[in-house]
């Protein structure tokens, strides 16, 4: 009897022994205690996995266009030279030309931080300032220098030469390192109240929320172009194609340089496709477009009677 004490104590002192070594509880129904380190510890090995997945996002993801998803999470299009959002909310940009700050003495500094600084004061209502870096684009000014060595025919050889070796030069400036440019925006933001329109049915009330919220806007920019005026700070609003622009720039960064937004707009690759959903409106105007060239080409094949093609045409129409 002795010896099953003695065998089990060891047993026993043994296995205490080897829980203490590898840091558990003596008793196994007890919760292990977890050290202030090694919570840390878990944090940053779970910090690790975490980037390691984010490492394998769609690479069509560009990190460049979040900052213009969080100013507009909201976005439903572009109405009126305005970015409509939910809730009958609506963003008009303007553009702000910028003025070299510390090429200017101390004074004229002092003109335009009191002009900046008015300008904010005067502010009762949401205003965002967004700035983008776009690649710099030579491209308008050297095929301004081609077409010029094209049309010139009494260049002399130096001139010729020397126009040349400029195009040779930005073409080698703009390839050697990337080249930004900085373009900064004030976004005035404004929710129409629909509770205090009053409208006969939903085309007015649409009507009368565009009108609203375009007259508030603009007003708003009109005050901040005057305010910056001073400063010699020129404050532009965008158009809607100013802001389709922006945005191209916004989620093309890389891809604008090459595929520039006014080579997409000249060859019309944003119209609409003639099979898509259009609005009773947009009918209406198309309609009212084609009856007046009806009644144009009427009016010349009266004056015109021989012409069987343009009466053919009238007929197919």
């Amino acid at each position: 009897m002795v010896d099953v004490l003695v065998f089990g104590g060891i047993v026993l002192a043994m296995y205490v022994i080897y829980r203490w070594m590898v840091k558990e509880p003596i008793i196994p129904w007890k919760e292990k205690k977890v050290k202030p380190n090694e919570i840390s510890l878990n944090k940053n090995l779970n910090k690790k996995k975490n980037k390691k997945k984010n490492t394998t996002s769609s690479p069509l993801d560009e990190e460049e266009a979040a900052p213009f998803r969080l100013l507009f999470p909201d976005i439903l299009g572009f109405e009126g030279h305005m970015i409509r959002r939910i809730d009958n909310e609506f963003s008009m940009i303007a553009e702000v030309e910028p003025v070299n700050y510390y090429l200017r003495d101390q004074e004229e500094q002092e003109i335009i931080d009191t002009a900046f600084e008015t300008w904010i004061a005067s502010n009762k209502y949401d205003v965002r300032i967004y700035t983008q870096n776009r690649f710099v684009d030579l491209s308008e000014a050297i095929e301004e220098i081609k077409r010029t060595l094209q049309s010139q025919d009494d260049l002399n050889h130096e001139a010729r030469e020397f126009g040349e070796n400029m195009i040779k030069e930005l073409l080698r400036w703009q390839k050697s390192t990337p080249r930004y440019e900085a373009k900064r925006y004030i976004i005035f933001n404004y929710r129409v109240d629909v509770k205090e329109i009053k409208a006969d049915d939903e085309e007015e009330l649409e009507e009368t929320i565009l009108d609203k919220a375009f007259n508030e806007l603009h007003r708003r920019i009109q005050a901040a172009r005057q305010h910056l005026r001073s400063g010699e700070m020129d404050v532009k609003m965008l158009s809607t194609d100013g802001i389709v622009e922006l945005c191209y720039y916004a989620f093309n960064r890389k891809r604008a340089l090459v595929n520039r937004y006014k080579d997409v707009e000249n060859q019309e690759q944003l119209s609409l496709y003639v099979t898509a959903d259009q609005t009773p409106r947009r009918i209406a105007l198309v309609k009212g477009e084609l009856e007046k060239y009806v009644q144009n080409e009427k009016a010349t094949r009266e004056s015109d009677p021989g012409n069987e093609n343009k009466e053919e045409l009238l007929q197919s129409i």
